[in-house]
């Protein structure tokens, strides 16, 4: 008689399951819950920074910062990738491991989801993978493509069809195209039943660090040294910067000229010409943007000539072709030199990756996400030119997630809403102790299936 077969063990999954969206500018983390809300994620600055005080604040500490003047920063995430684990523990300790922090919880009984940018080194897979079970020791972890997660979202209500039925909360759209334009650099990455097509997936290595480098120099060079003002200079660009829909006819109309064509002009720019008040971190933390004021009272203003003894003297930039020519980059790369093409044409590139059976399902189901989405006139101006490339007989469907920035987040929270779909594909700590990283690392790139 056989000897009977030993039954395999179930692997049973905590409870509570904490999802993480490590980005480069903000680390957006929260538990998952059975409401489904962008209200349980929270988003933390991802960085370490110092003030001129010499005063050190960590992750979400920053909020209660007063003085951003000169502050540096040391971020865990360059370029996408999580290359400085020991100030991301930093970071992770104080937002969910200390005794009073904003998350706090006990990795021991928690599941992950873990996301990290495509194409991501081995050897910064591999280390990431220690650092999870072997020194925070997570009951159970997952690690995938931030982009790949949108997939287990509502996707067709973004299109206008009514809301998919509760039963259907954790299948992955059947063909996604994201378009994840963040703070690190942009990707285009196609996903076939929330898994993406690596051969296929498309990265621009410009994102909203590269833009507010390039403000910073423009800045710098027309009006102050603002070269150590990283955190003023992005908060310029997120309040100015818009995208044109008509480069050419943008420039020709904020053109320095002397001619009587310049004068007729000057009326036509006005839209485009602001004023940007500074902060001083006295009157007002943050500043703000306001009509140009070309008056002479304006500039005497300025430099204090008219200020009384209780008035507060501004401290402001007039910027014109900046506003426009930032953002520019991301669809003109070699306006600064870069031999890439702009984020429509890599869009299409990707497509190229793909059997062309694929390309007009994924032409219809176009979901944009990340910082730089949510740039004045960034969605029209894409959606424009990809129609331009596109196969004219294809259905072009381009929507923006309704949170971009936490978008990634909350198509994980979905997906952990559902145990089986949660259970398929977390790995237990018993499992990576017993069959090592290397095995990891080829079930997360779906090379190996349990």
């Amino acid at each position: 008689m056989a000897p009977r077969q030993a039954k395999p063990v179930e692997r049973l999954l905590p409870t509570q399951t904490l999802i993480i969206d490590n980005g480069a500018h903000t680390m957006k983390a929260g538990f998952a819950t059975s409401t489904l809300r962008l209200e349980d994620c929270q988003a933390i600055p991802n960085c370490l920074a110092k003030d001129r005080g010499k005063h050190v604040w960590i992750g979400a500490q920053l909020e209660k910062c007063n003085d951003f003047g000169e502050i540096a920063f040391r971020r865990p995430v360059e370029k996408g990738f999580l290359v400085n684990w020991e100030a991301q523990k930093a970071i992770w300790d104080n937002t969910f491991f200390e005794k009073n922090a904003k998350l706090a919880c006990d990795p021991q009984t928690t599941n992950l989801i873990l996301t990290e940018a495509p194409n991501t080194p081995v050897s910064l897979q591999t280390n990431c993978d220690q650092v999870v079970f072997e020194e925070y020791e997570f009951a159970s972890y997952s690690r995938c493509l931030g982009p790949s997660l949108n997939a287990y979202q509502d996707i067709q209500s973004l299109f206008g069809a009514p809301p998919r039925g509760h039963d259907l909360a954790a299948l992955p759209a059947e063909c996604l195209l994201v378009i994840d334009s963040g703070y690190s650099h942009s990707t285009v990455t196609p996903l076939f039943n929330g898994r993406p097509i690596q051969q296929a997936v498309r990265r621009l290595d410009i994102g909203g660090k590269f833009m507010t480098n390039y403000l910073k120099e423009l800045i710098s060079i027309r009006h102050y040294n603002m070269l150590d003002e990283s955190y003023v200079m992005n908060e310029i660009k997120e309040a100015v910067c818009y995208v044109s829909q008509d480069f050419k006819r943008d420039l020709e109309r904020t053109w320095k000229r002397t001619s009587i064509s310049r004068k007729k002009a000057i009326g036509d720019e006005r839209d485009i010409v602001v004023d940007y008040v500074l902060p001083d971190y006295n009157a007002h933390k943050h500043g703000f943007m306001r009509p140009h004021d070309p008056s002479p009272t304006a500039k005497m203003r300025k430099m204090g000539s008219m200020a009384g003894a209780g008035d507060v003297v501004e401290d402001y930039m007039t910027l014109g072709n900046e506003r426009f020519t930032v953002p520019e980059l991301l669809f003109s790369p070699g306006d600064v030199g870069m031999k890439q093409e702009g984020l429509p044409a890599i869009a299409l590139q990707s497509l190229s990756g793909l059997p062309p059976g694929l390309w007009p399902a994924m032409l219809a189901n176009i979901l944009v996400v990340g910082g730089n989405s949510k740039i004045e006139g960034f969605m029209s101006r894409l959606e424009t030119e990809i129609r331009q490339l596109a196969p004219s007989e294809c259905v072009i469907r381009i929507a923006r997630a309704s949170d971009p920035i936490k978008s990634n987040w909350l198509g994980g929270a979905y997906l952990a809403a559902d145990p089986a779909a949660l259970k398929a594909v977390q790995v237990t700590r018993e499992e990576y102790n017993e069959n090592g990283s290397a095995w990891l690392g080829k079930v997360f790139s779906g090379a190996v299936r349990r």
